[in-house]
């Protein structure tokens, strides 16, 4: 029933911006941590940035100053804001949060099923 949904994915060249959504829906009592991943091809998953309930951010090294997580708990939705995107950049993005469910009792993680980001010329 809880479903994320990205947005916002797409080409764009070296030194452009690209801002990413996700919408978290469906019956839900909380959501903590919410955070962005991404998977380039032959890759393994890496993460990208969180940010907690409260507003506290955390990124990898290769984003820092760059990209900016933020959320509006209003509407459920966290954002990545990426500006100076570099091909290495790349990469299918996925958003994650954990959840409570308003059937369940337990913390679960959910995820998006991604969307695409090309930084090329």
């Amino acid at each position: 029933q809880v479903q994320l949904v990205e947005s916002g994915g797409g080409l764009v060249q070296p030194g452009g911006s690209l801002r990413l959504s996700c919408a978290a829906s469906g019956s839900i009592f909380s959501i903590g941590v919410m955070g962005w991943y991404r998977q380039a091809p032959g890759k393994q998953r890496e993460l990208v940035a969180t940010i907690t309930s409260g507003g506290s951010t955390n990124y990898a090294d290769s984003v820092k100053g760059r990209f900016t997580i933020s959320r509006d708990n209003a509407k459920k939705t966290v954002y990545l804001q990426m500006n100076s995107l570099k091909p290495e950049d790349t990469a299918v993005y996925y958003c994650n949060a954990g959840i409570v469910a308003g059937t369940a009792k337990v913390w679960a993680d959910y995820w998006g099923k991604g969307t695409q980001v090309t930084v090329s010329s």
